[in-house]
């Protein structure tokens, strides 16, 4: 954080009157020290902040230039700006929190973001690394626990302190970690904001609706990784499993209008997506890619048609996502992300076919 108190004495100063041998008489030092303050070369005496303040008659906060409002405005703009550079390129969004930390080290929204840049994932975290990285990492850990009270923060610090356990080893204390802070499946907001309204309440109607998609969005995506992270299962039986089921849910959800169904194809053919262009092993082909990417982005089209008329669909793929279309979400990241593996397809032009066919930038 900026620090200003040398502007501010000498605004200060000029405000009362005051000649810097006069403050300087008064400060009990010299005024070269004053000039020196002024001129921000040096900064006046810890011990000497509180009769400054006193003798000008502010606060601490007024004479160092602290002003909470402004420091909470440019950190939620700092925090704004992180996400919007991350979905393009990770590596610049990783910087720009590294450099917000070393100016606002102490703040608990920016260290949670810091420690998420230092590359130990909550999911597959790199064991490894957390503990190369582990006093740096508790240290944040304790800190958010000990001071914030945000529970989103909280819960994020409990979650790498139980990955830090698990990498030493202590994995039935990562597990209670889990029961004990996260809860269960049942205990979820979703369905304590549904449980708390009556059942002939329109509000209960939106939260039943609101986590069905949701949970059928989240089970799609599990019936992937049972697949794909399954040895046993081969690359073509893959493919007939997910991208397959996937195919008459989503002719199924047209044909009965039923965004239930759509949102599960829409899931499985993302997720499926994600995990053949990024996990290499599984050997996929361009041509297997583009084909799903095609049908991803027609399931991504059908979900904003079906959530105009539906709310609690808006809500939970567009809304709280702070977007409008989530077919244009798709192909923002489809063109501008900066992983090797979506540049290398964006060279091929049956991909960028696909994505033309959704909408030229």
């Amino acid at each position: 954080m900026e620090i200003t108190i040398g502007a501010n004495i000498k605004r200060l100063r000029v405000t009362k009157s005051v000649t810097q041998e006069q403050l300087a008489e008064a400060m009990n030092v010299t005024p070269a020290a004053v000039s020196k303050w002024e001129r921000g070369e040096t900064y006046p005496d810890v011990t000497l902040l509180q009769p400054l303040a006193y003798y000008f008659g502010v606060t601490l906060d007024d004479l160092m230039g602290y002003d909470e409002k402004k420091v909470n405005q440019k950190i939620e703009e700092l925090i704004a700006e992180f996400w919007r550079v991350y979905r393009q390129d990770w590596r610049a969004a990783k910087k720009l929190i590294e450099d917000a930390y070393r100016v606002y080290p102490n703040d608990y929204r920016i260290m949670f973001r810091y420690m998420g840049t230092l590359g130990i994932d909550d999911a597959e975290p790199d064991l490894e690394l957390a503990l190369a990285k582990k006093d740096e990492l508790t240290k944040i850990c304790d800190k958010i626990i000990g001071g914030c009270t945000d529970g989103y923060l909280r819960l994020g610090a409990w979650k790498m302190k139980a990955v830090l356990l698990h990498a030493e080893g202590k994995t039935e204390e990562a597990l209670r970690i889990h029961r004990e802070k996260c809860g269960d499946w049942y205990n979820t907001c979703g369905q304590m904001n549904e449980q708390m309204f009556q059942k002939d309440r329109p509000e209960f109607l939106y939260w039943a609706k609101r986590n069905m998609y949701e949970l059928v969005d989240f089970g799609a995506d599990k019936l992937v990784k049972s697949y794909f992270f399954d040895p046993a299962v081969p690359y073509d039986e893959l493919l007939e499993k997910t991208e397959g089921t996937a195919d008459e849910l989503f002719r199924l959800g047209c044909e009965r209008g039923e965004a239930y169904l759509v949102i599960q194809a829409e899931s499985i053919y993302g997720r499926l997506l994600n995990d053949l262009k990024y996990r290499p092993a599984r050997g996929a082909k361009n041509a297997d890619m583009i084909r799903i990417l095609d049908k991803s982005l027609s399931a991504a089209q059908k979900i904003d048609e079906l959530a105009r008329g539906d709310k609690p669909l808006f809500d939970v793929a567009l809304g709280e996502r702070d977007r409008d279309s989530l077919l244009a979400a798709r192909l923002g990241w489809a063109r501008s992300s900066a992983w090797d593996r979506d540049v290398e397809l964006r060279k091929d032009p049956e991909y960028v076919k696909v994505l033309d066919k959704y909408g030229k930038t």
